[in-house]
């Protein structure tokens, strides 16, 4: 019961932290609501005030709010699914860039922007509306299970292994999305760099529905794994003695972080390392106590990813930095700091 209640209590401190972030988010901008205040607005049009004009309207709803809504959204599920892939492979360097997910969400999602228009009339008219989103979800789960058969042995996964195909598939699918982008005409070559830097810009509110959907489905499996991830990392066979159903888990993780990673790629393209920097700041704290850092993970990924956006749209103002830029420059001496530290190891 302590226990819970020390969750709880770092839980509520989050998400007050969130919600300071997100109201922070909501007046940083450079359009003027006519010396009103953006939080001031929105009450006004949750309350259906009918003296604000539409372009106060649509820029506090559907760009700023709507924005912010998918950047906690999309933080979150990047966070907790290099979490529990971490605790899967028991290695701090599993995540979904390291291992090949991101890399095959994006190169399915390139196949369906550049070579969609050949055969989407063919297809019902649900699939072609969502098309990207299903292709990235089905490249970032076949990406995750080649990597997974590639590195296991006998029931056994070797981590060395798991990260050098992980590699070597993203080499894979990134030669190919050049090449889909060397084939691309001019639209289709913008929606592909879209994909590559990582952009939220992109948000609506039917989005936000999808996202939302997903992370319920999501976190309803995958936050009450933390005592099995802690059983995992005492080895496979310990944790089938203490009960867990180590393979069951496996598959279970497998599907629904390429659910995520593919969702997430779809909506707003490649942001790389949040699944890399949320949990190992959360290690720092609380060690690989997964019962504390998987759920604390989903606010804390909210919570970084953000302050990233805030700063990728406020620091070039009024043009936008590609935030997939923000959290590579921010992640990868993060990744060099972890290389270091597990060398030996590793």
């Amino acid at each position: 019961m302590k226990t819970q209640s020390k969750l709880y209590f770092y839980l509520i401190i989050s998400a007050i932290v969130l919600g300071i972030l997100a109201i922070v988010a909501l007046y940083i901008g450079v359009y003027d609501f006519n010396g009103e205040s953006p939080f001031r607005v929105l009450s006004k049009y949750i309350q259906g005030d009918p003296s604000l004009s539409l372009s106060d309207k649509y820029v506090i709803w559907d760009v700023r709010t709507s924005r912010i809504i998918m950047t906690i959204l999309i933080g979150s599920m990047l966070a907790v699914s290099g979490t529990t892939l971490q605790g899967l492979f028991k290695n701090p360097l599993a995540t979904g860039e390291a291992i090949g997910l991101t890399s095959g969400a994006t190169l399915l999602a390139a196949f369906a922007i550049v070579l969609g228009g050949h055969f989407k009339q063919y297809l019902p008219e649900i699939v072609q509306f969502s098309l990207v989103g299903i292709s990235a979800f089905l490249g970032a789960l076949l990406a995750m299970m080649l990597v997974y058969r590639i590195s296991t042995s006998a029931g056994k996964t070797n981590v060395v292994m798991m990260l050098l195909s992980g590699v070597a598939i993203t080499s894979i699918g990134f030669s190919i999305t050049g090449f889909l982008i060397y084939l691309s005409k001019d639209e289709q070559l913008r929606d592909l760099s879209f994909w590559n830097m990582g952009s939220l810009a992109a948000a609506t509110w039917t989005k936000n529905i999808v996202l939302t959907f997903v992370i319920i489905i999501s976190y309803a499996i995958l936050l009450p794994k933390g005592k099995a991830l802690n059983a995992m990392m005492l080895g496979e066979r310990d944790a089938q003695h203490l009960g867990i159903n180590v393979e069951r888990l496996k598959k279970q993780i497998v599907i629904i972080t390429s659910l995520m990673i593919g969702t997430c790629v779809a909506f707003s393209g490649t942001i790389g390392f949040v699944g890399l920097i949320v949990p190992y700041i959360l290690r720092l704290l609380f060690k690989s106590n997964y019962v504390f850092i998987l759920p604390l993970s989903a606010v804390l990924g909210s919570i970084l990813l953000l302050i990233a956006d805030t700063i990728s749209r406020s620091i070039v103002a009024p043009s936008e930095l590609p935030i997939g830029i923000l959290t590579s420059l921010i992640g990868g001496p993060i990744f060099i700091a972890i290389l270091i530290k597990f060398k030996k190891s590793l």
